[in-house]
Formats: C-alpha cells, sequence, structure tokens
C-alpha cells in the first residue's frame, strides 16, 4: 500500500513539474491584428497561437485580439512600442513614420510576383528592414503579409489610368501609396482599415485597395461596385514584439516565438495563394464586376519613375538595386 502511494505520488509530481503551473503561472502575451477571423491573417495567427503554446510546453500563452480590438493599426503598433501590447501584427505602411526605409516595399510595381516578394523578405534585404524596425523598442519576429493590392470603387469600372480620375480612395499612410494615387488624378485618403467599410457605405470615400482575398474576408465587396485587378503594390505586414517583453523571456521561449512566427508566415502565403481564386470567383457569384485585365503597363508608366525617384532621393538606391536583382532569379 506504501508502495503504490509512494508511485502515485511520484507520478504526481512529475505532472506537477512539467506544468508551468508548478512554477508559476502561464504567461499571456496579448497579440492584437487588423484582420477579420475569415481572414487569412487571423488564421495565421490561431496557428502561431497553438505553435507557440506546444512549443513552451504551456509556458507561454497567446491571447488573439482580431478585427482592430485593440484599436487601429497605427494604434496598436504605438501599443507594441510602449509595451501595452505583446504582439502586433500591421501593414508594413504603419511602420514608415519611424522606420522610413521599411517604405520600400510598398513602391508601386516593385515586385513581378510573390516569389520575388519572398525572396525579398527573407533574404538580406528583409533582414535590414526588420533591423531597421528593432531600433524603435519593437522585436521582429517574421514578414507576414497583406499581399498584391487590388482596386475597389463604386463609381465606374477602372480599366486605364484616365479612370482613376477624382475617385475618392482609401489609401494607407505609406508616402509612396499617396504619392501614386495622387498621380493618376485620385484623391488618396488616408485611414485606417478598421474604419473602411462604414467609410465606403456612407460615400465618404469612393474606393479602397486591397488583396481580394482581404477584400472577401472582410466584407468590403458588400459595399463596392467594381473590381480591377491591378496588383499595383504589394503589402507585407511585419510580426513584431514589444522588445522588453520579448527580452525578458526565456532563450528557449525566444525561440519557440521566433519559429511559431516563421511556420504560420509560410501558413499564411499558402493560405492566400489557395484563397485568392476562390474569393474573387465568390466576389463575382456576390455581384461585383471585375476588370480582370486593366491596362498595367499604362499604371505602371504612369507611377512607377516618379514614386522611385523619391524613395532614392531620400534613402538611396541600395536597397531598390538589390530588390531588382532578385526578379527572376
Amino acid at each position: 500500500m506504501l508502495r503504490r502511494s509512494l508511485i502515485k505520488a511520484a507520478v504526481a509530481a512529475t505532472v506537477l513539474a512539467s506544468s508551468p503551473v508548478a512554477g508559476q503561472a502561464a504567461e499571456t502575451l496579448r497579440f492584437g491584428h487588423y484582420a477579420a477571423t475569415g481572414d487569412s491573417a487571423h488564421k495565421a495567427a490561431e496557428l502561431f497561437k497553438s505553435r507557440v503554446e506546444e512549443l513552451t510546453n504551456g509556458e507561454l500563452e497567446i491571447s488573439i485580439h482580431p478585427s482592430g480590438e485593440l484599436g487601429n493599426s497605427q494604434t496598436m503598433l504605438q501599443g507594441a512600442r510602449l509595451g501595452t501590447i505583446d504582439l502586433v501584427l500591421v501593414g508594413n505602411p504603419y511602420f514608415t513614420a519611424f522606420a522610413p526605409q521599411v517604405n520600400v516595399l510598398d513602391l508601386p510595381f516593385l515586385f513581378q510576383s510573390s516569389d520575388h516578394a519572398y525572396k525579398v523578405m527573407d533574404g538580406e534585404v528583409g533582414e535590414e528592414l526588420m533591423a531597421s524596425i528593432n531600433q524603435s523598442n519593437l522585436q521582429g519576429l517574421a514578414f507576414w503579409e497583406i499581399g498584391f493590392r487590388d482596386l475597389t470603387n463604386n463609381v465606374r469600372a477602372v480599366k486605364e489610368p484616365a479612370d482613376m480620375d477624382g475617385l475618392k480612395i482609401r489609401t494607407t499612410p505609406n508616402p509612396a501609396h499617396i504619392k501614386a494615387f495622387e498621380l493618376l488624378g485620385a484623391n488618396p485618403v488616408p485611414m485606417p482599415f478598421a474604419e473602411v467599410y462604414s467609410a465606403l457605405q456612407t460615400g465618404t470615400i469612393d474606393g479602397q485597395e486591397n488583396p481580394v482575398n482581404h477584400i472577401y474576408a472582410s466584407k468590403i465587396y458588400e459595399v463596392q461596385k467594381y473590381l480591377s485587378l491591378t496588383h499595383h503594390a504589394y503589402t507585407a505586414a511585419p510580426l513584431v514584439m514589444n522588445f522588453g517583453r520579448y527580452s525578458r523571456l526565456s532563450p528557449e521561449q525566444q525561440e519557440a516565438i521566433k519559429t511559431a512566427a516563421l511556420e504560420a508566415a509560410a501558413y499564411e502565403r499558402k493560405l492566400n495563394a489557395e484563397e485568392s481564386e476562390s474569393s474573387l470567383q465568390a466576389m463575382k457569384d456576390a455581384g461585383i464586376e471585375v476588370e480582370e485585365n486593366p491596362d498595367i503597363a499604362a499604371f505602371r508608366k504612369a507611377v512607377a519613375e516618379q514614386t522611385r525617384a523619391d524613395y532614392v532621393e531620400k534613402f538611396g538606391d541600395d536597397l531598390l538595386k538589390k530588390i531588382d536583382a532578385m526578379a527572376g532569379n
């Protein structure tokens, strides 16, 4: 009887020793992002959560807050810098206020394909850009993505640059985005994404630009008539963590966070590739009019040279040369 009791006690002690409750309660990290729960970014966040909790044996728990629950993108990013939010995923345009080099990723028609973009972000250029982000009390973990942006509006079908004249288009706060739409004759209106649906619904703006799967998941197609597959720019979404909170983690926990971030990035890219076609078809079925062959060459000619020149004037052409050299490789 005594031997059996000792065995039970030893088993119980082993279980307790392997549980975070034995030493200390599990740490909960708050993770805020912009995306709707049906969006690939949220699905990637759920994978990130499960992998972090698995890799740390429950020592770390992730509390996900989608759809701007913790504030709009700019507010959440500021919260991560201040330490009021632990983990944040937002589009790279929101980093340009304090890491302006990152603006290079949003130059119109910079990338020839998704593969081109991934080679850049997963290589030397990506490391350099993440290092510039890390100088602002943040720890960059991985480049997730929003993707190649397309245009929607309620006024007219857009096939060529002249069709943009006078349209009030919501943009990110990225200077290259704003400049590009000005060059096209549109009226760019920087606005947090959380406010876009209602602004379209009330007519405050005529249109917006985002990847098709993001447009579908966020139900923007419900308040838009026209979609043009312009693919005019690519937007990355760096996943970042407050540096102070990151530095207090053990080396093993830090490695788990980074591993999970990279796995989730790869998963999100896969989802985006799979969902783009089905999202486009679903919006067609819902009645949105799609221009599948806009004059891309004309759009590129109207905006690419000037936006690049503005970037080079401020930051030089070193990064651009590296990015261009990786096209088609």
